[in-house]
């Protein structure tokens, strides 16, 4: 056991505020696994708030365990030690449930390292019942769970609110059962998916059956929940190793009204529900007497009803309010007003598609005077600084439509630059630009990702282009990482050996040679729509709106 290890834990621990350790003499004792490094971690809402919900139940204990930073897996491994609970230090293995919360796809690269340095057999079939039970959930697994799903005994669908009540009572009344008939029991739950009970049999890269056994139901509904005033979901435990140290995060809703045709916020947290003005008011008052600063969440921030009001009351309290983005035709004096006042300095907008063909066929539903408007208005404000998100390789994208993206860009520059010229201070526009990658329960999810090397091409085009102009900072995230998020987001489970390889050799590419696989026709292979999809098990969705919203798309398109 390294002490190395344990007095840097105590350290987090110490810096840490509304944290509180918990006895375990007869309580059922979970570690919430992050499977990233701390800091990422600790930054998740997510996590936070299934951390609080699990430890409100008097008779259950809940701990955080993370990846470790590099330095400390150095020693882990230097010492032998195990993988460790943050919170009593504690080895993996002495907790009853091992639970992950994933939130992106690429984290499950980190799993088997996280089994690893566990001591714990990642396949759920070698795992004994002297193991703890392995069970996951967060928006990577009721997306697609398929590629880590010979890892995992149990699989929430679903928000935690509505599923943790029933799994909990059962979890808590089966401890005197073999794990084989405590999963079949559990598989009879809403939202749980045993993936052991579900057979499949693949023709070739598609799937040609798949069937459940032992009379678990074939199809799993992903649960969510109706009654969001009754669970807040606010910053539990606050620290300074953050991104968001500075503030206090409150969720003002789920889901997004407005169902971008990539995007799947909208569709897997559909419905869309907020929460009540008074309700956030009250988290409002709370938070304040932790953070000067409010950070504002939601996929759908400025279509929350009553934003003004609710932005007004914050600095009537004397706090300020943070917002990750904003819907440009949602943009109004009074709300930039309150940015103002709250000392932002940055602005961000989604413009997503670089030519108003590409914003219609990703039904964004805003026009490039609508745009221009909005930076307009900022700009008029004084705000100076904007960032803009804008994707590329979208489906049937040409040079054409980047080629009206660098004129929008350029028209928003000139603006910047007056203002800036006439204010005598500095202006800038920066660009974030990332490759569309198909997702699960989008009308997109039958399209393949463009190859690399026209996303290269393109890649370059705007480098190109923009290096050319000043005041302008392009960030573009790298086309091969998008590559392995959509290998990721479309794979089954064949990609576990993939996974285990990778934490063997080091790198998902090399394994993928090792492995024979041809990852390219996973990434890149437009998929017929009357074909099975890996998630197709998960009920929740309607099918026939993903297809109605896909052919409106393409209508007319050559």
């Amino acid at each position: 056991m390294s002490w190395k290890i344990i007095e840097k834990y105590r350290r987090l621990l110490a810096g840490e505020e509304g944290i509180s350790t918990r006895g375990w003499g007869g309580k059922l004792t979970v570690c919430l696994v992050y499977p990233n490094r701390y800091a990422v971690g600790m930054s998740n809402l997510g996590l936070q708030t299934v951390h609080a919900q699990l430890n409100a139940y008097p008779d259950v204990v809940c701990e955080r365990a993370f990846l470790p930073d590099p330095d400390d897996l150095k020693e882990y491994e230097k010492s032998r030690t195990p993988l460790l609970s943050l919170e009593s230090q504690r080895p993996l293995t002495d907790f009853h449930i091992i639970a992950f919360s994933v939130s992106f796809e690429s984290d499950y690269l980190n799993m088997p390292a996280i089994f690893r340095l566990a001591g714990i057999p990642p396949l759920s079939a070698e795992r004994s019942d002297s193991f703890p039970l392995v069970m996951a959930g967060g928006a990577a697994l009721f997306l697609n769970p398929e590629p880590v799903a010979d890892f995992l005994d149990l699989v929430c669908i679903g928000e935690a609110e509505p599923l943790l009540p029933s799994l909990l009572d059962l979890l808590r009344s089966g401890s005197g059962e073999g794990r084989g008939e405590l999963l079949g029991r559990a598989a009879r739950l809403p939202g749980v998916y045993v993936p052991s009970l579900h057979e499949v049999e693949y023709d070739g890269l598609r799937i040609g059956a798949r069937r459940a056994v032992n009379d678990a139901p074939l199809l799993v509904e992903r649960q969510w929940s109706r009654h969001l005033d009754r669970h807040a979901t606010t910053s539990e435990i606050l620290t300074p190793q953050t991104e968001f140290a500075d503030m206090y995060l409150i969720e003002l809703s789920r889901g997004c009204p407005r169902g971008c045709r990539f995007c799947a916020a909208g569709f897997i947290y559909h419905p869309y529900r907020q929460r009540s003005l008074e309700e956030i008011k009250s988290q409002v008052r709370k938070g304040l007497r932790e953070r000067h600063k409010l950070g504002l969440v939601g996929a759908a921030v400025s279509d929350f009803r009553g934003i003004g009001e609710l932005c007004r009351f914050i600095l009537q309290e004397g706090g300020k309010v943070s917002v990750s983005s904003l819907r440009l035709d949602q943009l109004d004096g009074e709300m930039i007003a309150v940015l103002k006042a709250s000392g932002h300095k940055t602005v961000a907008l989604a413009p997503e598609g670089g030519s108003q063909r590409l914003r219609d066929l990703v039904k964004k539903d805003i026009t490039e005077d609508q745009i221009l408007a909005a930076c307009d208005l900022l700009i008029g404000s004084d705000i100076l600084n904007l960032k803009l998100y804008f994707i590329i390789g979208l489906p049937t994208e040409t040079m054409a439509d980047l080629e009206e993206l660098v004129s929008l860009v350029e028209k928003i520059r000139t603006r910047v630059i007056a203002a800036a010229k006439a204010n005598r201070r500095l202006g800038e526009v920066v660009l974030s630009v990332n490759p569309f990658v198909p997702k699960p329960f989008t009308p997109f999810q039958w399209c393949g990702m463009e190859d690399m090397k026209s996303l290269e091409q393109k890649a370059k085009y705007l480098h190109q282009a923009f290096n050319r102009l000043s005041n302008v900072r392009l960030q573009m995230e790298s086309p091969r990482e998008a590559y392995l998020q959509a290998l990721l987001s479309r794979g089954d489970r064949r990609l576990a050996a993939l996974l285990l390889k990778a934490d063997e050799m080091g790198s998902w590419k090399r394994a993928a040679k090792a492995l024979q696989l041809d990852t390219d026709t996973w990434v890149h292979r437009s998929i017929p729509l009357d074909e099975t999809l890996p998630w197709d098990f998960i009920a929740g969705g309607s099918r026939e709106r993903l297809v109605g919203e896909y052919r409106l798309a393409f209508a007319g398109e050559p």
